[in-house]
C-alpha cells in the first residue's frame, strides 16, 4: 500500500485549482479499502444508518437520502444498492484498520485533522447533486471508474469557503473546468469551494475514497482565538483602551450618521484606527496557536504504531505476572533514552501557573467519542518536556534533560512512558 500523496504540496497548485493525477497502475491503490472489506465490516460490525452510512441517490435533478433507522445490516445496503443507490460510509476510519493508518499518517503530513468517506456507486449512476465543500479534498479511486467534472466557485466570495454549500442545479454551474474519468490507481485533488458532481459509466462500479483535510483551518479560524486574548492584554496592559468612549458619541456615529463630516466622527474614527493598529502589539499569538492546537489534538485519531514503536512503548512492554512476581517491570533512571511516540501526539501548553500536556493516545477512532487527555505539572516541568519535544524524533538520555533534581526527572519522564506520549530507545 502507498500513501497517494506526493510532498512537499505545490504552491501553485494547494488551494489553487485541481490536480489530477494518472497513475496507469490499476493496483497502485489496493489495500486501503476494497467493496469486500465493507461488506465484512457490515457483517461483523454495528455499522449505523446515518451515524456511518448513507444511502443516496439522484436522478432528474433531485438529491434523495434513503436512510432506515437503525443498523445497516448487510442484505438490506447491497439491496439499496441493487435498485441504483450509492453507499457513502461515513467514518471508514473508525472500522478499518488501513484507513485509520492512512489518515493518521496524512495527519502527520497536515498537521490537522484528515477525515475519509468511502463512496461505493453502482454502474450508470450518480449518488449526489453538484456542491462544494468545505475542505480539500483528494479522491483516491480504488475500483471501476467514475466520471468527475469540477467546476470554479460562482463567485470568488465562495473561493475557499468555511462551509459546505447547498444542492445546486446544472442551471447554477456553468460550464466544467475540468471533465474526466478516474480509473483505479488515479488521485484527483481539488480545493475547498470547487463545485464538483461525479456518475459512473454505464459499464462498471466505482468505489473511492475521499480524504478530506484543512476543514476550519483557515487565518479566519485562527484569529477567533487570537483577537479575544488580544483585546483580554490591551485592555490589561494599556489604558487606552481603559478609556470610556466619547461622549454622546452616538448623536454621530453609526449608519444613519455615516455622510457626516464633522470633527467629532473624524476623530472617533481615528480613534478606533489607532487602537486597531495598537492591538497587534498585544496579541498573544503562540498562545492562540497552542489553544488552537488543543482543538486540533481533540479532533486528532490516535497514532497507528509500527510495530518497533509499538514494543518501545507501554503498549508492547513485556512486564507480565509470573508465580506470584511481576517480571521485566517498566524501568526508567538516568541513562534511559526517551522520544515522543510519533510527531504532532502531544503538545505543551502553559495556562496560568501550571502546564498541561495534551495528546492524542487516549483519543478514540470515533471523532470526539472521548475527550482529550491532559497531564497537568507545575511550571517547572516545562523546560524538560520542551527539550523532549524538541528534540524529536532524535531520543534524548533522561540525565540530559534540564533539571537539577534526578529523581523528579525520571518521575515525570515515567508517567509520559506509562500515557504511551513517550518510547523508549
Amino acid at each position: 500500500m502507498k500513501i497517494p500523496l506526493r510532498a512537499p504540496l505545490r504552491n501553485d497548485v494547494w488551494e489553487q485549482k485541481p490536480l489530477l493525477i494518472k497513475r496507469h497502475h490499476l493496483t497502485y491503490n489496493d489495500g486501503w479499502f476494497s467493496t469486500k472489506e465493507l461488506d465484512t465490516i457490515l457483517r461483523e460490525h454495528r455499522v449505523l444508518f446515518s451515524t456511518n452510512l448513507d444511502v443516496t441517490s439522484y436522478k432528474n435533478g433531485q438529491r434523495e437520502t434513503h436512510n432506515p433507522t437503525g443498523r445497516a445490516h448487510a442484505p438490506v445496503v447491497w439491496d439499496y444498492y441493487e435498485n441504483g443507490c450509492s453507499v457513502r460510509f461515513l467514518n471508514p476510519q473508525a472500522f478499518s484498520h488501513s484507513v485509520w493508518k492512512l489518515t493518521s499518517l496524512l495527519q502527520e503530513y497536515f498537521g490537522c485533522l484528515v477525515g475519509a468517506n468511502v463512496y461505493l456507486t453502482p454502474a450508470g449512476s450518480q449518488g449526489f447533486a453538484p456542491h462544494y465543500d468545505d475542505i480539500e479534498a483528494f479522491v483516491v479511486q480504488l475500483e471501476g471508474k467514475k466520471h468527475w467534472r469540477l467546476y470554479n466557485p460562482r463567485c470568488d466570495a465562495e473561493a475557499l469557503p468555511r462551509y459546505s454549500s447547498k444542492n445546486f442545479t446544472q442551471e447554477e454551474i456553468g460550464e466544467p473546468i475540468l471533465d474526466t474519468e478516474l480509473a483505479a490507481g488515479d488521485v484527483l485533488y481539488f480545493p475547498r469551494g470547487t463545485i464538483h458532481q461525479a456518475d459512473t459509466p454505464s459499464d462498471t462500479h466505482s468505489l473511492h475514497i475521499t480524504l478530506s483535510t484543512y476543514q476550519k483551518t483557515s487565518w479566519m479560524d485562527f484569529m477567533e482565538k487570537l483577537i479575544p486574548g488580544a483585546l483580554q492584554v490591551a485592555f490589561e496592559e494599556d489604558r487606552d483602551f481603559r478609556q470610556g468612549l466619547p461622549l454622546n458619541y452616538l448623536d454621530y456615529m453609526g449608519v444613519a450618521n455615516s455622510e457626516l463630516n464633522i470633527k467629532e466622527r473624524s476623530d472617533f474614527l481615528k480613534k478606533a484606527e489607532k487602537l486597531m493598529m495598537k492591538l497587534v502589539s498585544h496579541a498573544p499569538v503562540d498562545a492562540a496557536v497552542d489553544q488552537f492546537a488543543v482543538g486540533v489534538l481533540r479532533d486528532s485519531l490516535p497514532p497507528v504504531l509500527t510495530e518497533e514503536e509499538t514494543k518501545k512503548s507501554v503498549f508492547g512492554n513485556d512486564s507480565s505476572w509470573k508465580e506470584g512476581n511481576i517480571i521485566d517491570k517498566v524501568s526508567i533512571n538516568e541513562e534511559t533514552e526517551v522520544r515522543l511516540t510519533r510527531k504532532g501526539v502531544a503538545r505543551l501548553v502553559v495556562e496560568g501557573e501550571v502546564v498541561h500536556v495534551y495528546h492524542t493516545l487516549q483519543n478514540s477512532r470515533v471523532y470526539h467519542e472521548t475527550e482529550l487527555d491532559s497531564l497537568e505539572f507545575g511550571l517547572e516541568a516545562g523546560p524538560i518536556i520542551e527539550s523532549i519535544l524538541q528534540s524529536y524524533p532524535d531520543y534524548i538520555a533522561v540525565k540530559g534533560l534540564p533539571h537539577e533534581d534526578m529523581n523528579y526527572t525520571i518521575d515525570l519522564v515515567t508517567l509520559l512512558y506509562e500515557k504511551g506520549i513517550l518510547v523508549r530507545k
